[in-house]
C-alpha cells in the first residue's frame, strides 16, 4: 500500500526501534511508495512513513534493496561534503558522507547479509540511516 510521507518534525526526530518479520508488511509498503515517488526519491526509511523501524529500502539498478536492521561495520576513511535533500522537508542540507561503506543488514527473506556499496548508493544509504537515528537531513 502507498502510504502518505511524514513531515512531521517531532516524529522524524526519534530513534527507530529493531525490526523483525512482523515488519515485512511495513517494508511492502515502503516499496511500493518509494516507487510511487521514483521520479523524486531514491530512499526512503520507515519513519518517513511514520513507522518507527530499522528499515530503509533504496534504489538500485533497476530493483528496489530492502535492508533490516541495517549497520555500518566499516567506512572508507574518505569522505566529501554534499547538500541533500529529503521529501520530508524543505531545503538542503550539507552533510559529511563516507565515499564506501559495509553494511550488515537483514533481506526481505530475514537473511543475513552484508555488502559493500560505494559512490551514490553508500551515499542514500548514509542519509536513510541518519533517519533511523533521528536525524534530519
Amino acid at each position: 500500500m502507498i502510504r502518505p510521507i511524514v513531515k512531521d518534525k517531532f516524529l522524524l526526530s526519534q530513534k527507530s526501534a529493531p525490526a523483525d518479520k512482523n515488519d515485512l508488511q511495513t517494508a511492502q509498503d515502503m516499496v511500493e511508495t518509494i516507487a510511487a515517488h521514483s521520479h523524486e526519491c531514491v530512499g526512503m526509511a520507515a519513519n518517513m512513513i511514520g513507522v518507527l523501524k530499522r528499515i530503509i529500502v533504496f534504489e538500485e539498478g533497476a530493483k528496489y534493496v530492502v535492508m533490516l536492521n541495517p549497520v555500518v561495520k566499516w567506512e572508507s576513511p574518505e569522505t566529501y561534503v554534499i547538500k541533500e535533500n529529503c521529501l520530508c522537508h524543505e531545503g538542503a542540507k550539507e552533510v559529511t558522507r563516507h565515499e564506501a561503506i559495509e553494511v550488515e543488514f537483514l533481506d526481505i527473506r530475514m537473511r543475513k547479509c552484508r555488502k559493500r556499496y560505494d559512490g551514490i548508493t553508500a551515499e542514500i544509504i548514509q542519509h536513510e540511516l541518519d533517519h533511523l537515528e533521528g536525524i534530519l537531513v
